[in-house]
């Protein structure tokens, strides 16, 4: 089945879509630190049956990962306190176009597709966000937070066909909830940190066991084992159906009305997903193959 991957990470998508809705529900209760820390937690506990036998390699690979996967999410929460969240999924979404560039720089040969389906993709979601002023730190802050989940996209793809996805998925997983540990503590204090249990009601306590179980470990996984089949271009253009479904969830639970323009982005967004996996739309020495000609970070 040549879209058995492209539809697993469309569904590792869906799940992240659901989240937003979940998330809103948390702010209410929890500081942006203190939700990511206790999700990762959460999702270590989840990994710990997988823990044993992970290599040195393996560990490596996931720590240098999570910390791009956490440094993206902390970058993007700080611009989210002073921009609005579809200026903040806007910027975003740049990482989508971000991915075949860097590409470009480090010899890869993306084909033309890809940056005709980019492209589309960057102009879809503009169109969903057009909302909200400039702010330029946070605006800087929300840019590099893409910046970092590019680079992240296009590791995973490179390092994933080297471990077990099982394996890169828990230490990913459990490098992120230590690393997640010590922001908290700095963050939030001790204090904070040890009133917390009285803080979470029933409602937030499910809204974490879904962005731990499914949202992090379950999602983790299964972008592991995907990303060994699909290309970092492909991979980053389909993770820009996460606002799609994000608007249709939130129309769902929050009663968040999509505007025309919006629903004519949401559309553009979704050809340039199926134009991302045409045939020749990724060349050979893609992304993933010049970053296997390299050593990770040490």
């Amino acid at each position: 089945m040549p879209y058995r991957y492209p539809l697993i990470l469309l569904l590792v998508t869906v799940v992240w879509g659901m989240t937003f809705p979940v998330l809103k529900v948390a702010t209410g209760v929890l500081s942006g630190v203190e939700i990511t820390t206790l999700r990762f937690c959460i999702a270590a506990l989840c990994m710990l049956p997988f823990v044993r036998g992970i290599s040195a390699a393996a560990w490596r690979d996931g720590f240098w990962l999570g910390a791009l996967a956490l440094f993206s999410m902390a970058a993007q929460a700080y611009g989210l306190q002073f921009i609005a969240s579809n200026r903040s999924a806007f910027l975003t979404s740049l990482n989508v176009l971000m991915v075949p560039l860097l590409g470009l720089l480090l010899g890869a040969r993306p084909g033309w597709l890809i940056f005709v389906a980019a492209a589309m993709a960057c102009l879809g979601i503009g169109m969903m966000s057009y909302d909200g002023e400039a702010h330029l730190v946070a605006d800087a802050a929300t840019l590099l937070a893409a910046l970092a989940y590019a680079v992240y996209t296009m590791g995973m793809s490179a390092r994933a066909r080297l471990h077990k996805a099982v394996h890169l998925a828990s230490a990913q997983v459990w490098c992120m909830a230590a690393m997640g540990l010590v922001w908290m503590l700095l963050d939030s204090g001790p204090a904070r940190v040890l009133s917390l249990p009285e803080a979470v009601n029933l409602e937030v306590l499910l809204g974490l066991l879904f962005l731990g179980a499914l949202a992090s470990a379950a999602a983790f996984f299964l972008q592991a084992m995907a990303q060994t089949h699909v290309s970092a271009e492909q991979a980053a253009i389909i993770y820009a159906m996460e606002p799609v479904f994000a608007a249709i969830f939130g129309w769902i639970y929050l009663t968040e009305v999509m505007t025309p323009m919006a629903q004519v982005g949401a559309l553009v967004v979704v050809v340039a997903v199926v134009l991302s996996q045409r045939p020749g739309a990724v060349q050979t020495g893609s992304t993933a193959d010049t970053l296997n000609a390299y050593p990770p970070p040490k």
